[in-house]
């Protein structure tokens, strides 16, 4: 089992006070809370160490500078060897923390400003061929409960996350004739959007929906407990799929990858941007570019 980051009462009060007003005012996940949390306490926890200033200290934020904060960044370079994304993360954290300081007057500067982020090179996600997701979807077909099936159909033709997944409810689903869509309430940052449903999965959802209970909280409840499913259950059964059709080197997030490609070779990158809940158009322009590199191969 992982030992717990041992830190002082005050680093841990002024974590609590923080994530307080971030849950209270600014309307992140519960994920995005604890992610928040920990990465401020894996830097408090440093700090009070021996290991950068010669001598233990409890975390006070006014002790706190910019050259710390720099000496943390190449300490999780060098020693730790932490990857990119990781590193700014928890810078990202850092600077939302400091910013805070200020706003309650904790601090009469931020310490975080001049911190720059390291260089982090985006690599295009592995795409899913099309032989690989007809392979996915027939051990499905083959394997799988109507539920999984119907789960395999919704992330391969909206794109959505895992978590926001397994949030899904049977009321954020609209099937009609004059249009099919299912609302995502659970995005990052929570950002409702609306997804269109393509002829398939709206089959699948329609067929699906005749079977669930009135009473199901969630439109993909846990087969064993009837709760909510958890993202690393989804995770275990994606992979389940992906080893009986002989697929390897994916993941459950390659499912929405795969939508990202196949819809950019026809849509438009905002509109793109706006279904995948994109906060940044070059996340989305990945896949542009990936498709008119694709097109340009045939």
């Amino acid at each position: 089992m992982k030992e717990a980051i041992r830190i002082s009462i005050q680093g841990g009060q002024m974590i609590k006070n923080f994530i307080h007003v971030l849950s209270a005012h600014k309307g992140l996940s519960p994920k995005t809370l604890k992610e928040y949390a920990s990465d401020l306490r894996h830097f408090i926890a440093w700090f009070e160490t021996a290991d950068h200033s010669g001598e233990g200290m409890t975390f006070r934020i006014e002790d706190v500078a910019t050259p710390t904060l720099i000496r943390y960044r190449e300490a999780m370079l060098g020693t730790m060897q932490l990857k990119p994304a990781t590193i700014n993360r928890r810078l990202v954290a850092l600077k939302r923390f400091f910013e805070w300081a200020v706003s309650e007057a904790k601090l009469n500067r931020d310490p975080s400003k001049p911190v720059k982020l390291v260089p982090e090179e985006k690599a295009s996600p592995r795409q899913m061929t099309d032989q690989e997701e007809a392979a996915l979807i027939a051990a499905t077909e083959r394997y799988g409960s109507l539920r999984d099936r119907t789960i395999v159909s919704v992330m391969l033709n909206t794109g959505l996350r895992p978590m926001e997944v397994c949030d899904l409810t049977p009321g954020d689903i609209q099937i009609s004739e004059c249009g099919s869509y299912l609302t995502v309430r659970s995005g990052k940052r929570i950002k409702l959007r609306e997804v269109p449903l393509n002829a398939a999965c709206r089959a699948a959802l329609d067929n699906y929906l005749a079977t669930l209970s009135p009473d199901a909280s969630y439109l993909f409840p846990s087969e064993k407990t009837g709760t909510r499913l958890t993202e690393r259950a989804l995770r275990h059964l994606i992979q389940k799929y992906m080893k009986a059709a002989g697929i390897e080197g994916l993941r459950a997030h390659d499912l929405r990858h795969r939508f990202g490609y196949v819809m950019a070779a026809n849509t438009a990158l905002h509109r793109l941007s706006q279904i995948m809940g994109h906060d940044n158009l070059n996340s989305t322009k990945i896949y542009v570019k990936e498709a008119l590199n694709f097109s340009s191969k045939k």
